[in-house]
């Protein structure tokens, strides 16, 4: 089936700045809550959100084979569950209704008003039911520095690392949509020089610039995905923040990695860009080396050209920007990690997460997390306001944005952005 919507000749009668990050190219996928307090599945065109539940209702996507409550939940894990052949018509249905020559929806104010809102009178939802979450390291540059720090120099990757994609199983009822304020985290930390360790408020917390992707159920307890077909099951991708306390991290880490230095907060950008609209723009991946194992080796273009930036705002203060990087950097693909996670018969359902790991380049200014942009925090960052960070401090927040550009075509994320407030303070009876 014809991917429809992708032409970049391709316009809308719906308004579009030529930067949006949401032009009818993108027609991503989430969820809002609308301005009389109902909760729908929805897409997005320029500054406006799309109320999908408002258009099958009124009988945009007759023909298609969807239940009536499809797009009324609170989650797009139904959705998600129908499939690739589903996604892909209902996109394509989407960019036939606000195509600049389609006048069925244009020149009906009634549906219009009830369909269109724009972003002011919505407020976005987590976009999935995240029934499992699980981080991979897949960063070749950023596993290679997190080793040189603490470990020799020349020997930075453990041996496993170049074999298969690694990763652990993180907390998904942690994970918080854009605009969600997180609290810095208490836990045990052993201070140098001491042998006992001490509790208390983290002092070293710090953002992970990752990406995540959203699956689809992709197989029954016991069946491994084969790498071809590994892709069919993932639906889009989000931009993730795995906020980290690395004090923490270094005492609690060993034996069985990161626990609660990761648990405490994940932030995700609320609209899913699928696979399909991502398509124009694969580029190569790195070269492996050495060769993977046959059930990890995939052909063709793997990677997808994804600008990503990261800033930090203090509080009453001026935005900067401290990295930028790409996704395309990524040593292990989507399709390894997520064969690899299925390969001992492990289920994966509709609306799991996986995140690619901190996504960091070859240059110090394209380094995915504080840890490596002021190395140790032996080189602090100055923003823009003249003050400097080490780590992230309290207040201060957190703004990652993605997007690929392409033969005038800009296909984006929008933005997650998250505000660090102070360690709770439980309140004495």
């Amino acid at each position: 089936m014809p991917i429809k919507t992708n032409h970049p000749a391709k316009r809308t009668w719906l308004p579009v700045t030529a930067t949006s990050d949401f032009p009818i190219q993108n027609i991503p996928f989430g969820v809002f809550l609308t301005r009389d307090d109902i909760i729908t599945i929805g897409t997005r065109i320029g500054d406006y959100a799309i109320d999908l539940g408002a258009l099958h209702q009124l009988g945009y996507f007759n023909g298609i084979p969807l239940t009536e409550d499809i797009f009324l939940q609170d989650t797009l894990n139904d959705f998600i569950s129908d499939g690739k052949k589903t996604w892909r018509l209902v996109r394509n249905r989407i960019g036939e209704i606000f195509d600049i020559d389609n006048n069925t929806l244009q020149n009906n104010e009634d549906h219009k008003n009830i369909v269109l809102f724009t972003l002011d009178e919505i407020e976005m939802q987590l976009p999935v039911h995240i029934g499992d979450y699980t981080d991979f390291y897949s960063s070749k540059e950023h596993a290679t520095n997190v080793g040189t720090m603490f470990r020799d120099p020349e020997n930075a990757l453990l041996p496993n690392w170049l074999h298969m994609p690694i990763g652990y199983h993180g907390r998904s009822s942690s994970i918080v949509p854009s605009g969600t304020a997180i609290r810095r985290p208490m836990g045990q930390t052993l201070p140098k020089g001491a042998e006992d360790p001490v509790f208390g408020p983290s002092k070293l917390v710090d953002f992970e610039l990752e990406m995540a992707f959203i699956t689809t159920d992709a197989n029954v307890l016991g069946e491994p995905l084969a790498i071809e077909d590994a892709e069919n099951h993932i639906f889009g991708m989000v931009l993730f923040n795995d906020w980290s306390a690395r004090d923490i991290q270094k005492w609690e880490y060993v034996p069985l990695g990161p626990f609660l230095s990761k648990s405490f907060a994940s932030s995700i950008s609320p609209w899913i860009v699928t696979m399909d609209a991502l398509e124009p723009f694969r580029v190569a991946s790195p070269e492996q080396s050495p060769k993977p194992l046959p059930y990890l080796r995939q052909t063709g273009k793997k990677g997808i050209d994804i600008n990503l930036e990261a800033y930090i705002t203090p509080e009453n203060g001026t935005k900067t920007i401290v990295t930028k990087t790409n996704f395309k950097y990524m040593y292990w693909s989507m399709a390894q990690q997520l064969t690899h996670h299925t390969i001992n018969g492990c289920k994966v359902n509709s609306g799991d997460m996986m995140a690619s790991g901190t996504i960091s380049g070859p240059s110090p200014d394209s380094y995915g997390s504080m840890l490596e942009l002021t190395w140790r925090g032996e080189k602090p960052l100055k923003l823009a306001d003249g003050s400097t960070r080490k780590f992230i401090e309290d207040n201060d927040t957190v703004t990652f944005t993605g997007y690929c550009e392409r033969e005038n075509v800009r296909i984006g994320f929008g933005e997650v952005t998250t505000k660090l407030l102070p360690t709770f303070q439980a309140k004495k009876k």
